[in-house]
């Protein structure tokens, strides 16, 4: 059995087994926000001597739901389509919040347990802990966007040991996970390339990610014209990542790109002004979303001399291994965002082998950038929007 919902811009088809995990999915979810909503309203009640709740409760319900609300309404015609963006954007902020509140929160409220159990008024306690918990979470917040929104540049000096035809020296722009969309715009997007300005690349590589979870954005707040700025002699070279693929307008995301001179590159390899390789590999997503799936590295690279050198991009550091064993001198990705909000990074760190920063495979020069956008809340704790400018040196080894 499959429930059919008709929308303006297709048709979105739901099978009914999926109905109770959603169902679970919201009721946890509604529970989970209804907590950080009780929490807060002890809070405010006790401080300001409150006594309806029924404005504050539509509030929070508006915030809790608003990222869900505004990710269905983003395809309708405006001005729904402009509220929507409205509301996925503070619900954005709102999910930031949401974890922190789950972890500061249960500290808080056995914090005033104990209180009281030692004799301290209630409502001194309440305030006391509740203006500790809210102004953590306000700096939290404030100094996350601040990571999320001030990108640094990190730097690599590195050497490989092959001939590059004439070319001694490179220098390479690199910014993964843009995430451009509802969230990420133009503005972020201007200081991708004043910090490309002033690095002066000789060849700029994105690995994946450029656009978030719909290409709808991108087109409207026409931000294609944006990134035509960026300029490198040696070209500009992208490849997809998962959510190219989530978005699903591949075809029409990739002809955007060409029209401003970025290349995407889908399991081929180019050779640079005779001198070394660009590898792209298609993202692991395509495993399921591509017919053509994705193909090893091995033949990835079957064809090529691999006496020049090999830079590949592939958004997801989960084949670092294979890559090293089948030649490859500098493998470049993205995807893990450093787990964008701390602790997240516990996790990323037991998933790859590499997550974040550099690390010499073998022979092999591998570099994981935590992104220079943001998926979902504009917020980084414990990782930085960053650039990566690398500098290369291809200096052969001496003939024994």
């Amino acid at each position: 059995m499959i429930l059919t919902y008709k929308w303006k811009q297709g048709v979105i088809q739901v099978k009914a087994r999926f109905i109770p995990v959603i169902s679970l999915f919201l009721l946890v979810f509604g529970l989970l926000n209804w907590y950080i909503g009780w929490n807060g309203w002890v809070y405010l009640s006790t401080l300001f001597n409150l006594e309806h709740a029924l404005l504050y409760g539509i509030i929070v319900g508006v915030l809790s739901f608003s990222w869900i609300i505004g990710r269905l309404g983003q395809h309708s015609v405006s001005p729904v389509r402009q509220i929507a963006y409205f509301l996925k954007y503070i619900g954005s902020y709102w999910f930031a919040l949401l974890e922190y509140c789950l972890i500061i929160l249960p500290l808080a409220d056995l914090l005033v347990w104990l209180l009281t159990l030692a004799d301290v008024a209630y409502k001194t306690a309440v305030v006391s802990v509740g203006t500790v918990a809210f102004v953590l979470l306000a700096s939290i917040l404030i100094r996350g966007s601040w990571n999320a929104w001030t990108p640094i540049v990190r730097m690599y000096k590195l050497t490989i040991p092959k001939q590059a035809g004439s070319i001694d020296k490179l220098r390479i722009g690199v910014a993964s996970d843009i995430h451009l969309g509802t969230v990420v715009g133009n503005k972020h997007l201007g200081r991708l390339i004043r910090h490309m300005e002033e690095m002066k690349p000789d060849l700029i590589l994105l690995p994946g990610d450029v656009i978030d979870d719909s290409i709808d954005p991108f087109i409207r707040r026409n931000m294609a014209a944006t990134m035509s700025k960026l300029k490198a002699p040696l070209g500009i070279y992208a490849v997809l990542g998962n959510h190219e693929y989530i978005g699903g307008h591949i075809e029409e995301y990739i002809a955007h790109m060409n029209a401003i001179g970025i290349r995407v590159l889908l399991d081929e390899n180019v050779l640079v002004q005779g001198s070394f390789y660009i590898v792209g590999r298609k993202d692991l997503a395509a495993r399921q979303s591509d017919p053509e799936g994705r193909l090893p590295i091995s033949e990835l690279i079957a064809a090529i001399d691999k006496k020049r050198p090999l830079i590949m991009m592939d958004h997801q550091p989960s084949d670092l291994e294979q890559a090293s064993l089948n030649g490859i001198d500098l493998s470049l990705s993205g995807h893990t965002h450093r787990g964008q909000m701390a602790p997240n990074h516990l996790i990323t760190r037991r998933i790859f082998e590499l997550d974040w920063g550099y690390k010499l495979k073998g022979s092999m020069h591998a570099i994981v950038s935590s992104g220079f956008g943001s998926w979902g809340p504009p917020i980084r704790l414990g990782s930085r929007s960053e650039i990566i400018q690398i500098d290369l040196t291809f200096k052969p080894e001496p003939q024994a």
